[in-house]
C-alpha cells in the first residue's frame, strides 16, 4: 500500500491529502488461509491525481516572471508581470528567444492573455485595465478595456473568453466587449477552490495552476468541478529555484500538433509533457 500526499496550500485551499491508493496488489493467500473480509474502497474516491511526463525540454527564460502563456496562429505568446518589467512577447519555441515584444507601462503588472482571431487581449493584476495587440506584431489596437476585481489568467473556449481573478469563480467574458456573460463556481471534492492562476483551455477542459502547490487543475467548465489533478512537482524538483515566488505557472497547448508544454516564473526550462498514469488520488 502506497500513499501520495497531496497538499494544496493550508492557509490558501485547505488542507487536501490523497488517500491510500495500491499500486500493486498483495498476492492472494492461501486457499486454507482464513482472511478476514475488508469492504473495498470504492475505486472512484477522490480526485485522481496524474503524472506529468515529460516529452521534451526546451529554453526559457530565466528573468521571464511568466504570467500567460498560449499559443496563436501557430506561435508561442508570453506575457510576463512586476511593476516596470512587465511585457508580452512572442518567443520562438525552438531556443526560447523573444522575436518581438511589447512593454506595458511601468505602473502596471501584466497578468494573463487570450487569443481572440488575429489579436491578443492581456490582463494587468489589481489595475481593472486590459489591453488588445495586434499579430503577430504586437502593436496596440484600439482603446483598453476594463473589469471589476483583479486579473490573473485568461483563456478561450471558441466562444467566450474565460478570466481568472483568484476566486474560485472564472467569469466567461464576451471576447469583442469584454462583459461578463456567466460564471463557473470551480470546487475541488465539493468544496471552492481557489488561487487558479494561468488557465489553457485543453480538449473541453480548462487547465490551470494553482498557485503555489506544484499542481494543476483539470476543470470541467461544464460543472466547475476538478476531475483530475496533475502533478508538476517533479518539474520544481528539476529546476531546483529556491526563489519562492518561482513557482509553476504558464500551461500552453498547441492544437495543431496536440502538444501541451508547461513552465514557471523564472523557469530555464519549458517542458513539453503529456498527462501520464495515475499516481494517487486527492480525497
Amino acid at each position: 500500500m502506497r500513499v501520495v500526499k497531496v497538499t494544496l496550500g493550508l492557509g490558501l485551499l485547505g488542507a487536501i491529502a490523497a488517500s491510500a491508493w495500491q499500486a500493486n496488489p498483495p498476492a492472494k493467500p492461501p486457499a486454507a488461509q482464513a482472511v478476514p473480509a475488508t469492504p473495498a474502497a470504492p475505486a472512484e474516491a477522490g480526485v485522481p491525481v496524474y503524472a506529468a511526463t515529460v516529452v521534451a525540454r526546451l529554453p526559457h527564460d530565466t528573468g521571464a516572471f511568466t504570467e500567460g502563456l498560449l499559443f496563436c496562429g501557430g506561435d508561442l505568446y508570453e506575457s510576463t508581470g512586476k511593476e516596470g518589467a512587465s511585457d508580452i512577447r512572442r518567443v520562438g519555441l525552438a531556443d526560447g528567444k523573444v522575436a518581438a515584444r511589447a512593454r506595458l507601462s511601468p505602473e502596471l503588472f501584466g497578468e494573463g492573455i487570450g487569443c481572440v482571431k488575429n489579436s491578443l487581449l492581456s490582463l494587468t493584476w489589481k489595475t481593472g485595465i486590459g489591453f488588445r495587440w495586434s499579430l503577430p506584431a504586437l502593436k496596440r489596437i484600439g482603446q483598453p478595456f476594463h473589469y471589476a476585481g483583479e486579473g490573473w489568467a485568461l483563456t478561450g473556449d471558441g466562444r467566450t473568453l474565460i478570466l481568472s481573478d483568484g476566486t474560485p469563480t472564472l467569469r466567461r467574458m464576451d471576447p469583442a466587449t469584454f462583459e461578463e456573460r456567466g460564471r463557473i463556481t470551480v470546487t475541488l471534492n465539493g468544496r471552492p477552490l481557489a488561487k487558479l492562476n494561468e488557465l489553457e483551455y485543453v480538449q473541453g477542459r480548462i487547465l490551470a495552476n494553482v498557485w503555489m502547490t506544484g499542481f494543476i487543475a483539470r476543470i470541467d467548465p461544464a460543472t466547475g468541478k476538478v476531475d483530475g489533478l496533475i502533478d508538476l512537482r517533479p518539474l520544481l524538483a528539476e529546476i531546483h529555484n529556491p526563489d519562492p515566488d518561482a513557482v509553476a505557472n504558464g500551461i500552453a497547448y498547441d492544437a495543431a500538433h496536440d502538444r501541451l508544454f508547461v513552465t514557471g516564473k523564472y523557469w530555464p526550462t519549458l517542458f513539453e509533457i503529456r498527462i501520464g498514469e495515475e499516481v494517487g488520488r486527492a480525497g
